[in-house]
């Protein structure tokens, strides 16, 4: 079998997807190869010039539409002006081993970009989806653990890169526990999990730098694939026919690198009690329950 690449992306004429960071890296060339598939793309960025300049030369059906994922009240807006039905959400956008801080709503700053604005704006969209909703996760996500009683780095030290694993193992447990509850309430719409696995992008550049994250990223940059091959697996989970509750990543050694295919997570992304609590509690913290 050929490997799947963008060539193979089905038509996308008759469809609506939604991608939140689509301004820069797999974001961005997701929503290029989306366009030029067909689709009519509404690109979801925090900086709307940014997104401007980026996607200038894109031509096709592409709307830009601010979304700032640290701030509930940015996204409650956003999912107000989405009036119409659509077919995909992509849960892109993220950020990585950054410094300490905090968003707006006093959420630890990765997990509640990473996973409780992508939970909040899901719920908020429900009702509106169609088809599926495709969230991208990491191979980080297999160093994660998940601390309930200080989810937000509230009283144990901070680590930058212990935060980003918890964010991306947090994105998977929802992504399986939206797709049990899917399939209790009798609907087609699906779940589906992404990694791009080892790629360059502009993440690594929000690092906080010190001397083992510099000789980090010199190894990162002889290995990792190109931004346009990490985008592959999330345009494969976004295009494909492929079940519910689906991880797809790389096919290659430890998914690092290679050509899109079905994956398996880590054993604790499967752990069904934990993404049961992550619900709870983020319905509890965003004040958004997902109804079906």
């Amino acid at each position: 079998m050929n490997p799947w690449t963008t060539k193979d992306i089905p038509d996308q004429g008759d469809r609506t997807i939604i991608i939140t960071g689509a301004s820069s890296g797999i974001g961005r060339i997701a929503a290029i190869e989306l366009v030029r598939a067909g689709a009519n793309v509404i690109a979801a960025v925090r900086n709307i010039e940014r997104a401007e300049q980026a996607l200038a030369n894109v031509t096709g059906k592409i709307e830009i539409k601010q979304l700032d994922l640290s701030s509930l009240a940015s996204i409650r807006a956003f999912a107000g002006e989405i009036k119409n039905s659509f077919h995909v959400l992509i849960n892109n956008a993220g950020i990585m081993a950054v410094p300490q801080g905090k968003t707006e709503d006093g959420f630890e700053l990765q997990i509640g970009t990473n996973h409780f604005g992508h939970f909040a704006l899901t719920g908020l969209l429900m009702g509106k989806t169609t088809d599926r909703i495709v969230t991208v996760s990491s191979i980080a996500h297999r160093a994660g653990t998940i601390d309930f009683s200080d989810i937000n780095f509230e009283r144990r030290k901070y680590s930058n890169t212990a935060a980003y694993a918890q964010s991306k193992l947090a994105n998977i447990l929802f992504s399986k526990e939206l797709q049990r509850r899917l399939d209790n309430a009798g609907l087609s719409v699906r779940s589906i999990a992404a990694h791009p696995g080892l790629c360059k992008s502009n993440l690594h550049t929000e690092w906080q730098r010190n001397v083992w994250m510099n000789i980090a990223d010199m190894g990162h940059q002889l290995i990792a694939q190109s931004t346009e091959h990490g985008a592959l697996p999330v345009l494969y989970a976004a295009t494909m026919d492929i079940p519910g509750g689906s991880y797809i990543g790389p096919g290659g050694v430890w998914q690092i690198r290679g050509y899109p295919k079905i994956v398996s997570p880590s054993q604790a992304s499967n752990n069904i009690e934990a993404a049961e609590a992550l619900w709870r509690l983020s319905e509890k913290l965003t004040g958004v329950r997902i109804i079906y």
